[in-house]
């Protein structure tokens, strides 16, 4: 099996994530999940002083989110599912720009 897939197999686990993005996908379950799967994690203030900056990284990060997901794998990174994707893009609406 692919590890890539392996990974986003693990990272689909995330799917019933809290609102505050806590969790972990060492040792998801399913079979098909890669054991040792991490998140890479993005800290924005919710009420950002700089608000074009802010502005700049919700833009990259949506980006990242949804046309970036086909790049992925080229680039060596497990694309994100379909259901984490939603859930982080529903957070970045949260950051008044």
């Amino acid at each position: 099996m692919d590890a890539l897939i392996a990974i986003t197999a693990a990272a689909a686990a995330a799917s019933q994530m809290p609102a505050d993005f806590r969790v972990s996908i060492t040792n998801a379950p399913g079979a098909a999940a890669y054991p040792i799967s991490p998140f890479t994690w993005l800290l924005f203030y919710e009420n950002p002083k700089d608000k074009q900056a802010a502005k700049t990284m919700v833009d990259f990060t949506r980006g990242a989110l949804t046309d970036g997901q086909n790049y992925c794998a080229d680039l060596g990174y497990a694309p994100l599912p379909d259901s984490v994707v939603k859930l982080e893009l529903e957070a970045l609406k949260k950051i008044k720009l």
